[in-house]
């Protein structure tokens, strides 16, 4: 981790520090200590791939079952209905920057397996993301996704300030199969500022151009009090891959691979989302 940022890295994970009593679970190297559980797929999730210099493993992520209606999708996160206390940097916090590399390993979107038509496929492709503090295990206070806006899918940042009311998204305007080749690695970045209602996505350490898809002021950052901060609850949780941590429900499963997920309390700056793409390459 770049050094200007160190202090923030609230959570990261590369997929290679699994529990020694228990494999499925993958230790935080961030300074929140916030494992997660590999959901479903088990040790099985960790695959020999190398995104980066230095990184031997990786996470798998998949549909597994897409004619059933079930939830035995490969995810990974964390789940409380009362709040995740080890998260809590990201309670009442003015920005946060989600970093990561990712891969496309399958059909994306998948099925939808929760419907009767073999027709129908999910909307969105779930990536990694922070739960809001009111969250049923979907809605986000931070998320990197692929999204379908205006009938097509693309690369978003999507980040809700007060819990409960209105998300905000932030789309590239890019294809998205150009911005994630299928099996090509591929560093992204999201900043989410909640004080002046800005999103950012960033490819390979560098912007990506967009808009955003809501109109007015869906975050309510108009007026005083200054500044504006997300809501001051502990995350519900960590989502990646898909929604649903506590694997009630599948939903928005990704067909991908990741590696070394970066959740940081505060906005990196462009200068820094780039060094940090540098470092490792």
């Amino acid at each position: 981790m770049l050094p200007g940022l160190r202090r923030h890295l609230i959570a990261h994970y590369d997929f290679e520090h699994p529990d020694p009593a228990n494999p499925a679970i993958e230790r935080d190297r961030g300074r929140s200590g916030t494992h997660l559980t590999l959901i479903n797929g088990g040790p099985a999730m960790r695959v020999p791939d190398r995104a980066h210099r230095g990184s031997r493993t990786a996470l798998q992520v998949q549909q597994v079952s897409p004619e059933t209606a079930g939830n035995d999708d490969w995810k990974v996160g964390v789940y409380s209905p009362t709040g995740v206390p080890s998260l809590r940097a990201f309670n009442g916090v003015r920005g946060v920057t989600i970093m990561g590399w990712f891969k496309m390993t399958g059909q994306n979107p998948s099925p939808n397996s929760n419907s009767a038509d073999p027709d129908d496929f999910y909307g969105a492709i779930g990536l990694a993301g922070i739960l809001s503090g009111t969250s049923q295990g979907h809605d986000v206070r931070a998320l990197l996704e692929l999204i379908t806006v205006d009938g097509e899918m693309r690369v978003v940042a999507l980040g809700r300030r007060v819990d409960g009311a209105s998300s905000q998204t932030f789309a590239a305007s890019r294809p998205w199969q150009e911005i994630l080749p299928q099996n090509e690695w591929v560093f992204l970045s999201a900043t989410f500022d909640y004080d002046t209602a800005t999103m950012r996505l960033y490819k390979n350490g560098r912007p990506l151009d967009g808009f955003s898809t809501v109109t007015g002021d869906p975050w309510t950052v108009e007026g005083p009090p200054e500044p504006d901060l997300a809501s001051p609850t502990d995350p519900r949780g960590i989502k990646i891959g898909g929604s649903y941590p506590q694997n009630t429900r599948e939903n928005n499963p990704c067909d991908c691979r990741m590696d070394s997920l970066m959740f940081l309390d505060r906005i990196a700056t462009p200068a820094q989302i780039l060094a940090q793409y540098h470092l490792v390459r």
